[in-house]
């Protein structure tokens, strides 16, 4: 693997780092801008929308630039709306701030995946994605953590600059790592782009996304009371247990990778299949504090376990054009975050208990793979074995004629 790659992980560090890190500093935030909790959940969710508009609309405006440059332009925006940031003087300039950093996520994600596959013989694409992607798995063991500790006892601000600079550490990288014969400008252009994003398996590969990731998300999201109220841990322990979901995440990351690049779409569909029985295991697990925490690794391994394949699936449908669809892909897990917290949500305000996220994970997961098996069908529709299109044509072409001699 080329250590251009270690780049893409800087970069994936940092954006995994702040995405996650304001979950931990909601009280801190909300007491500094004399704020409600509910207000302060707001920065999650303008990040969150930043990705989603940022993905797609700067992957577009980008089409045309070498990939090298668009990487480092992104992590500019990614430093300055983070220092913003932590200089923000009130709450509606750090919910600004917030969105600002949140634009360049999934195009750096999007655009870096296909910059990754670039770098990599064609049978070690898939594992190349899984190195950039480590880079965000990390982030939810260590830097997440340590950027929560650092808020806590510095200050928010100073968590902020912090990441920041980790930004900067990763426009370093990309500069000095990532040569530019290997980041030419895409040929196709934006044109090539959208042509590619018209193509059903794409949208169908999209849609296993926002489906599959929504099952994970519709029971992490309210991780927290399953492992107090169900599984008995005190309210201090559950920052090492999310370090634990982040150690799984990482294995089942880096093991899909590595499946993926011997069968991609058996990697998925085993992902998925893992999914639905982990979040089915979930009501048993969640009653001691020991299973409780195998069932917090095991989530992250069978999630992350097809987040590789997904995007690779994504990429080679819109070959033409692949760092829009890629982008796009990124916001459709983000998407993912928001609809599988809503469904998790609706189950818990229902009454059906503590762990019943978790169920309509489930739900979501088998869900993911029906959305998986049409798209396995349309692409086996549109894929003719050579061998048999052979066939056909020879079946169709008239034997030749002697010709006639006369005596």
């Amino acid at each position: 693997m080329p250590l251009a790659l270690l780049a893409l992980a800087v970069g994936a560090f940092g954006l995994g780092t702040t995405e996650f890190v304001m979950m931990g500093l909601l009280p801190d935030v909300a007491d500094d801008l004399h704020i409600s909790i509910p207000a302060a959940g707001h920065l999650v969710s303008a990040y969150a929308l930043g990705v989603v508009i940022g993905a797609p609309l700067l992957a577009a405006l980008t089409a045309r630039l070498p990939r090298r440059t668009v990487l480092i332009s992104l992590m500019g925006l990614f430093v300055a709306g983070n220092a913003l940031s932590a200089l923000a003087p009130g709450y509606d300039s750090l919910l600004a701030a917030r969105f600002l950093s949140g634009l360049p996520h999934g195009a750096f994600f999007g655009v870096g995946a296909v910059v990754a596959t670039n770098l990599v013989a064609p049978e070690r694409k898939a594992r190349s994605v899984s190195l950039m992607f480590m880079g965000l798995t990390v982030a939810n063991i260590a830097g997440v953590p340590v950027a929560t500790l650092t808020g806590q006892h510095l200050g928010w601000r100073a968590t902020f600059l912090g990441v920041s600079l980790i930004g900067v550490a990763a426009m370093a990288a990309v500069f000095f790592l990532i040569r530019p014969t290997h980041t030419p400008a895409p040929a196709s252009g934006l044109r090539g782009e959208l042509t590619a994003l018209r193509s059903l398996p794409v949208w169908l590969a999209l849609a296993t996304t926002v489906v599959g990731f929504g099952a994970l998300f519709s029971a992490y999201s309210y991780i927290t009371p399953m492992l107090t109220a169900s599984a008995g841990y005190t309210q201090s322990s559950v920052t090492l247990l999310l370090a634990l979901f982040g150690v799984g995440a990482t294995i089942g990351n880096l093991v899909g990778g590595r499946l993926a690049d011997h069968a991609m779409r058996g990697t998925l569909f085993g992902g998925l299949v893992s999914m639905v029985a982990v979040l089915l295991l979930f009501p048993v697990l969640m009653r001691t504090e020991g299973s409780a925490a195998v069932a917090v690794v095991l989530l992250g391994v069978a999630a992350f376990v097809t987040g590789s394949p997904l995007q690779l699936m994504v990429m080679e449908r819109a070959a033409a054009g692949p760092s829009l669809a890629s982008s796009a892909n990124q916001a459709a897990f983000n998407l993912a975050n928001a609809g599988g917290a809503w469904i998790g949500g609706v189950a818990l305000a229902a009454g059906f208990g503590v762990t019943s996220p978790a169920l309509a994970g489930t739900a979501l997961a088998v869900l993911g793979l029906g959305v998986a098996s049409v798209a396995y069908a349309v692409d086996r529709r549109r894929t003719v074995p050579v061998a048999v299109r052979d066939r056909v044509i020879a079946s169709h072409v008239p034997e030749a004629v002697e010709p006639v001699h006369s005596s």
